[in-house]
């Protein structure tokens, strides 16, 4: 196995204390294999910190908020993820406070039908 980067792991033990409330509202349905999975919370995989991820699955939930701007950037680790075999949703903050029960719709499909999600990265 290879060996994880300290620092990459001491700065997603500080983002799981220091969650969104999108994220905190996320995790509550997705913690304890609630959706059929196990997910875990700001998991560190390769060079990047994913919001949830289910290894087993080989799904990524991201959630971005109002400050998250970087669509390049995003494209670019997607794509990181894509080209090692892992799924990849993107939800707006919004979107999990405000329509909670449809993103765990998708979620479910995701982890259940993959090939179902017509657009995993949540692209316009």
């Amino acid at each position: 196995m290879a060996k994880r980067d300290r620092r990459l792991l001491r700065f997603a033990r500080e983002m799981r204390t220091d969650q969104t409330k999108a994220e905190d509202r996320l995790w509550y349905h997705l913690r304890a294999r609630q959706m059929g999975a196990k997910f875990r919370r700001q998991e560190p995989i390769g060079p990047f910190i994913a919001d949830f991820a289910s290894l087993k699955a080989h799904l990524i939930i991201e959630v971005d908020g109002d400050s998250h701007e970087s669509k390049e950037r995003d494209a670019r680790r997607d794509q990181w993820f894509l080209e090692r075999g892992w799924f990849v949703l993107r939800f707006w903050d919004e979107d999990v406070l405000k329509h909670t029960d449809d993103v765990l719709d998708v979620i479910d499909l995701a982890l259940r039908h993959p090939h179902q999600v017509h657009d995993p990265l949540n692209r316009e």
